[in-house]
């Protein structure tokens, strides 16, 4: 058997892989293709360890590796999904990257009482309220 047809089959796993990544909204499909992805290195290992097996022992190794790798991913992967649909309703990859929180812990949909642009001490808006903070623990 030559190396080619195995290696084809692979090349072409993992572009649907990556297709479905770059192209899927969906986590679950997003799961579904980097699994392909990892498939299509699992044959390219097993096609180079049947080619090489005079000079090269460790292809069947590593794929048991890989699959291993892949289970223990896609069961973490998927609890990750489950738990994130539970709380937001949605799985959708781009609506989770919307509703994410800021990097300061404060929700990007709630407006903030305590944002210092909103309206001053004295009630002109876009004025900067003093800080409240600092007078209590003076």
């Amino acid at each position: 058997m030559h190396l080619a047809y195995p290696a084809v089959l692979a090349v072409l796993l993992f572009c649907v892989g990556l297709y479905g990544v770059l192209a899927r909204r969906n986590a679950i499909l997003v799961l579904m293709s980097v699994e392909l992805m990892l498939n299509a290195v699992n044959l390219n290992l097993v096609a180079f360890d049947v080619w090489l097996r005079d000079k090269l022992h460790a292809g069947q190794a590593l794929t048991l590796f890989t699959i291993a790798v892949a289970a223990a991913e896609i069961g973490i992967g998927l609890a990750i999904v489950l738990l994130v649909h539970r709380n937001r309703g949605s799985s959708d990859v781009d609506r989770l990257r919307d509703l994410a929180e800021r990097p300061d812990g404060s929700d990007p949909d709630s407006s903030d009482p305590n944002d210092d642009t909103t309206g001053g001490a004295d009630g002109v808006a876009g004025r900067p309220r003093p800080d409240h903070r600092a007078e209590a623990a003076a």
